[in-house]
């Protein structure tokens, strides 16, 4: 099976081991990965900014850029769920809102993309420690994955898993909200990173590289001993 990689802006220049992890466990799993090199920002900070026009000439260079994939996995539900946005974006335009429609239809989360269409729930992984699991907003609100991070996570050998008091409470990030509202974004991963302590788990685990900034960044501050993790990272141990 080829996939080809949306490694996402942030995975790129700020967690580049999230990218490897996410190639090597899909190789394991027998798949032949692509890196196209003119993939660029999807457009998302702009278009959740109000600036769709602006946003579309980045858009349809991605569009571009992926056009010849069979199947586009990101280690990002977010980056994922706005190539889904992007028929609506190009909704009446007849040349883009088919390409848009085709680039939407053969996208995957990773986690979603291992257990649901490659149908593998044991990876083969093994990490010793007790964890818990941050579950992002738009991946789970918006594209919809739910079960598959934790499917992956209890057959992860070693690893004793404990559910995250307020779970589904926003981390505070939300891209340019933390930003623009740094003051209640702060209270925010604040609440995150107390939840975090009230499990016991030395380890925090995300799907998404937005969170796993934040809030590790939180938790550095604070000089808490939680070790931050991808979940692409942690089906990669072996």
């Amino acid at each position: 099976m080829k996939v080809t990689l949306f490694a996402t802006c942030l995975v790129d220049m700020f967690q580049g081991d999230v990218g490897k992890a996410v190639v090597e466990v899909l190789e394991r799993l027998g798949c032949e990965i692509d890196f196209p090199e003119q993939q660029i920002c999807c457009g998302q900070p702009a278009y959740n900014s109000g600036y769709v026009k602006e946003s579309k000439n980045a858009m349809k260079k991605m569009i571009t850029a992926f056009e010849h994939a069979e199947y586009i996995v990101s280690p990002s539900g977010s980056c994922a769920y706005m190539f889904k946005e992007y028929p609506e974006v190009f909704k009446g335009d007849s040349l883009w809102e088919p390409k848009a429609i085709a680039l939407a239809a053969k996208t995957y989360e990773f986690t979603e993309f291992i257990v649901n269409v490659l149908k593998i729930e044991d990876v083969g992984a093994q990490l010793e420690g007790k964890a818990t699991y941050h579950t992002s907003c738009h991946m789970t609100r918006l594209l919809g994955v739910t079960e598959a991070p934790y499917k992956l996570l209890q057959n992860v050998k070693g690893l004793q898993y404990v559910d995250l008091p307020g779970k589904d409470r926003c981390c505070g990030f939300g891209g340019t909200f933390s930003v623009k509202m740094g003051n209640i974004s702060r209270e925010m991963v604040n609440e995150k990173v107390h939840n975090v302590e009230d499990t016991g788990a030395d380890i925090l685990i995300g799907a998404d590289a937005g969170c796993l900034i934040n809030i590790g960044g939180r938790i550095h501050r604070q000089g808490k001993p939680i070790k931050v993790m991808h979940i692409a990272e942690v089906l990669n141990c072996q």
